[in-house]
């Protein structure tokens, strides 16, 4: 099941980014003191109560005086919200309680999502100033007093949040639904496809690009099984994204990829490969998500009789940190390899959620050892002492060895290739983590 998503929103500069930073632990968001610095979501894990949640730092929540503010601040906020299951209203003790966060808390109070008022920047310990209570008049109920510089409080946010998370088993009825993300560039037909799949005309197709907004998900259950389809917004380069619409829309995107078991990665076969395709594609790898990679409009493609493998073979050279992708060349005008897709969709989400067992694993092992032997460096041999699978969603192993210098990229490539052969992991990044014997599990 997904994992739920929590929300960080508030005006600009209040502090959004360095508290995510100090929730997941580490840090990611760039923070600054120049309002509007996070243009982009910035996606985090963090574990609390023994919940694991996803955590997105968003942009600030921008009023713009040329522009008619109260539609701007509820598109803005709209789309920010929506895709989460919490959501954390940061503000500032400092500035107190501003027109914007009015504006803002009134949005989210129309949301009808749990949201959890956090006044920030209460970096004196004990009692709390009496600027605090004015944040009561928010009609959100009791803040939370937190220092995100500091840390103050965080662990009582984090009490709030788990507790209003929706329940683990909320969504068991739907567990068998294969969640696909449709991403790409804007206008490479994501809408088109998810028209054709689901029968009817869902989502708004046009030839201009950037038509998609909003993340739309559509239930689909047909000959090939359950799936639920998220049609996004196209992903822009990031000198690209222009305006604050199109920063929430890209949020959504990314947040669609967060919830997805399978990304279908779409590209424009009469345009071919971009660095952009390749960017859109790393972000659904990073992610650890099943993925494929769908060319369109291939029945607008002049063909002779090489064209389809050449075609192929440059994408698998374009495509090389994911050579696990199948490529399904298709047509969401015509349905052509509509069915195809949908099998290679059903591999790529069966290898993502593969569980393979220690001994099955270290049988392989054996036997691959014994093909080819592991690396020496000055006299000294690599031992791969036993491994072990920890994770799925990718499928993540661990290595136990003598040690980590001597295990060559070069040889977990080989050991990667023998153990997507044998068990059949098409579609799924695997995640390889080693070890030296004597180093604790969480090291």
């Amino acid at each position: 099941m997904a994992k739920s998503v929590v929300a960080i929103v508030g005006r600009p500069n209040v502090g959004k980014s360095t508290l995510f930073n100090k929730l997941i632990g580490s840090r990611v968001s760039i923070v600054d003191d120049t309002p509007g610095v996070t243009r982009d979501r910035v996606y985090g894990t963090c574990e609390w109560s023994g919940r694991e949640f996803s955590i997105v730092d968003t942009g600030g929540i921008e009023i713009d005086p040329d522009d008619e503010i109260l539609s701007r601040i509820r598109e803005q906020a709209e789309l920010a919200i929506d895709a989460a299951d919490v959501i954390v209203f940061v503000t500032d003790i400092r500035a107190g309680v501003t027109a914007s966060d009015a504006e803002i808390a009134s949005m989210l109070l129309k949301s009808g999502k749990p949201v959890l008022l956090c006044v920030n920047k209460c970096d004196s310990i004990g009692e709390p100033p009496a600027e605090f209570y004015e944040f009561y008049s928010l009609g959100l109920g009791d803040p939370i007093c937190v220092s995100s510089v500091h840390g103050h409080g965080t662990g009582d946010l984090l009490d709030a949040i788990v507790k209003h998370l929706p329940p683990e088993n909320e969504d068991k009825q739907n567990d068998d639904a294969i969640r696909v993300a449709v991403i790409g560039k804007p206008n490479v037909g994501k809408s088109s496809l998810v028209n054709y799949i689901s029968g009817e005309e869902r989502c708004i197709v046009s030839n201009q690009a950037g038509t998609t907004r909003d993340a739309i998900d559509i239930e689909i259950e047909n000959k090939h099984g359950r799936f639920v389809f998220v049609d996004t917004a196209g992903m822009r380069r990031k000198s690209r994204v222009e305006n604050a619409i199109e920063r929430y829309s890209m949020l959504r995107a990314q947040m669609a990829i967060e919830r997805s078991d399978v990304c279908v990665i779409m590209i424009d076969g009469t345009v071919g490969f971009t660095e952009q395709d390749s960017k859109v594609a790393g972000l659904a790898h990073e992610a650890g998500k099943g993925c494929v990679i769908a060319v369109n409009k291939w029945d607008a493609v002049e063909k002779t009789e090489n064209t389809l493998p050449l075609y192929r073979k440059r994408l698998q050279q374009d495509f090389s940190f994911m050579s696990y992708a199948d490529i399904i060349f298709i047509s969401a005008k015509t349905g052509q390899r509509i069915d195809r897709l949908f099998e290679a969709i059903k591999e790529a989400a069966k290898a993502n959620a593969t569980r393979i067992t220690t001994g099955a694993l270290n049988e392989i092992l054996a036997q691959a050892t014994l093909r080819v032997q592991p690396p020496t460096d000055k006299g000294k041999r690599l031992k791969i002492y036993y491994m072990t699978q920890v994770s799925t969603k990718p499928p993540t192993f661990v290595f136990f060895v003598n040690s980590k210098d001597l295990f060559h990229f070069s040889y977990q490539r080989y050991l990667e290739n023998i153990i997507r052969d044998t068990f059949g992991l098409v579609g799924t990044p695997i995640h390889f983590i080693v070890r030296e014997r004597g180093e604790k599990q969480g090291g």
